[in-house]
Parts: C-alpha cells; structure tokens; sequence
C-alpha cells in the first residue's frame, strides 16, 4: 500500500434551487447542496482506486499529493444542454464527465493533477432511483461513481469492459 498524503480539492456546485424545491428529506438536501459528504466519499474512493495497482488508474493520479476535479449536481434541461454541445447528443443524460486526463498527452512531472468534472442529473437520478426501486443516494453514489470512473480513464466499448466496471461501481458504492 502506498504511503502518500491525498488532498482532495473538490469544485462542488449544488443542485439548482428549481430541482431543490422536490426535495424534503434533509439527507438528500444536504447531499445535493453541502460538499462535505462528497468530499470524504470521492477521497475514499480515490484512495482505493490509488492503492491498488490491479486497478486502472494514470500513475501521475496514483502518485499525486493534491487531485483537484469538480462535481456539479443539476437538472435535465441543463444536462440535454451539456450533451448537445460537448457530444452532439440531443438528448438528457445522466452522467457526464469531462477528463481533463488522457494516454497521449504528456503530462509534466507534478504532486498534483486536475482530474475534470462529472455533471449528474439529479432530475434523472430520481427518476432512475424510483424505477431500480432504491434510494436517491443509491442513485447519486452510482452516477459519481460512473464519472469518476470515466475521469481515471476507465471506459466501457464493449459489454465485458461495462460490466468490469459496473461490478466495481458496486464494489464502491459499497464502501
């Protein structure tokens, strides 16, 4: 096991008041506007994924003392704009992620890395987590879980490489 520091450095935007306003519980509440919670979860799960060589994960992340990546919760009509401009998809999403990282640019040599960002559309959280008959947090733990996935580099072309990664999705959110 690596013996190094980790300073998680997270860009947190809330969930816009119009999504807000359907949700009463205080956990969700807090999950959607308070960034503490996310941050203990993403460094958590950064540390496992850092401390495993068996894992995909660049070495420049493995081996960084400050990671810096954003986490923006919002609605369907914001997401369907994301997707129509970033992957010329005219549809709503789920989850989005922009790696900032990528195998053919060379990166200098630093303690510390930006990872990107992963949008969730807690509109279609919901609506997911009503229809898998789970829990919100379920839901939003699953979605985050998918883009950071995708921000460490991790992709699903074919159904052996999905399913690689859904089994540690669960194995995360497990956590």
């Amino acid at each position: 096991m690596r013996d190094l520091s980790l300073e998680l450095d997270l860009s947190f935007h809330a969930a816009p008041d119009n999504t807000l306003k359907f949700f009463k519980d205080p956990l969700i509440h807090s999950l959607l506007t308070n960034s503490k919670t996310w941050e203990e979860v993403l460094f958590n799960w950064l540390s496992i994924i850092r401390n495993d060589d068996a894992l995909k994960c660049p070495e420049i992340v493995r081996n960084a003392s400050l990671i810096s990546m954003g986490l923006q919760f919002t609605d369907d009509t914001t997401i369907a704009q994301m997707n129509s401009i970033w992957r010329k998809k005219e549809e709503h999403t789920d989850v989005l992620s922009f790696p900032i990282l990528d195998e053919l640019t060379p990166l200098p040599a630093t303690d510390s890395v930006e990872l990107g960002d992963i949008i969730v559309s807690v509109t279609t959280a919901n609506r997911q987590a009503l229809a898998m008959k789970h829990q919100l947090v379920i839901e939003l733990r699953w979605l985050v879980s998918h883009g950071l996935l995708h921000l460490l580099g991790w992709d699903h072309p074919d159904q052996r490489s999905l399913d690689e990664m859904l089994a540690f999705q669960k194995d995360l959110i497990e956590y």
